[in-house]
């Protein structure tokens, strides 16, 4: 049996397990998906652990993405040093390597909404984790990259590592998209509330507008977005396609993603009904 796994704490909130064990049956795959949440200084310990138990591989979420990065049992991949965090350990090699799939998760969102990215000007609003992971897949991805931050000077500090970026503060937000191509939301802002970082007046229907958020799956930004015209993408797509390439990373089989997706949207639709 291949057992994966989920590291954090808290862990009890994911969604990763029911979106795994959907892949595993569809794919008939002796498998199970468990959830480990070790101190934050047993980190290591934790991580070699698992290693030495034959688990096969490992998601890793908060608090831990950026402190996989100074395990010495993990060789981490170019991508995931760049952006700074890890969110992905795979046990199949000879080496333990970490790598970060929200990048490209959030690259496969948007191409699956028939998004083009190539010489588009894309506006990501933050600049944290995830903000870092999406700028710098836009800018691999061909884009040219705004970023737009309440703190002016993060959004800088990261325009300086992402090429072909510039930063901004949350001012210029209007401005920044009147010729914008694409807009990702990749702060926390219309989770715990009805708001958004986003002023409804700037969006227009030549927009792609993703939202990282996913609970709520329609927040205010995404009904701002549809009632201007524009295509909208929830952050459950995001979620769903990191956590696809991670599975195909640790499996190198194709992953099922209409039942991986199925199963994401009745959990989050069964949290919503409670």
């Amino acid at each position: 049996m291949h057992v994966f796994g989920l590291l954090g704490n808290p862990v009890g909130h994911s969604l990763s397990p029911p979106m795994h064990e959907a892949a595993y049956d569809e794919l008939a795959l002796d498998a199970r998906y468990v959830t480990f949440e070790p101190d934050r200084d047993a980190l290591e310990a934790a991580v070699d652990g698992a290693h030495t138990l034959g688990i096969t591989g490992l998601n890793v979420t908060i608090p831990f993405k950026q402190d996989v990065l100074a395990c010495d049992v993990v060789d981490v991949d170019e991508m995931a040093t760049r952006i700074g965090a890890v969110n992905t350990i795979d046990f199949t090699g000879e080496q333990v390597t970490g790598h970060n799939t929200d990048a490209t998760g959030a690259l496969r969102a948007l191409r699956d909404h028939d998004v083009a990215l190539e010489g588009t000007r894309a506006v990501v609003v933050g600049a944290g984790g995830a903000g870092r992971a999406i700028a710098f897949g836009l800018a691999d991805a061909g884009a040219t990259v705004e970023i737009a931050n309440r703190t002016e000077e993060t959004a800088h500090e990261l325009a300086g590592e992402v090429p072909n970026a510039t930063g901004h503060g949350l001012e210029g937000l209007e401005s920044l998209l009147a010729d914008a191509d694409v807009l990702v939301n990749a702060t926390s802002v219309g989770m715990e509330e009805d708001a958004t970082p986003v002023p409804a007046d700037a969006l227009h229907g030549d927009l792609a507008v993703m939202d990282a958020v996913y609970r709520p799956l329609e927040t205010r930004l995404l009904r701002d977005a549809n009632a201007a015209g524009a295509t909208t993408v929830d952050g459950a797509w995001m979620l769903l396609y990191q956590g696809v390439e991670a599975l195909e990373l640790w499996t190198g089989e194709s992953a099922p993603v209409d039942a991986m997706n199925d199963a994401l949207r009745a959990r989050l639709s069964a949290e919503s009904e409670k």
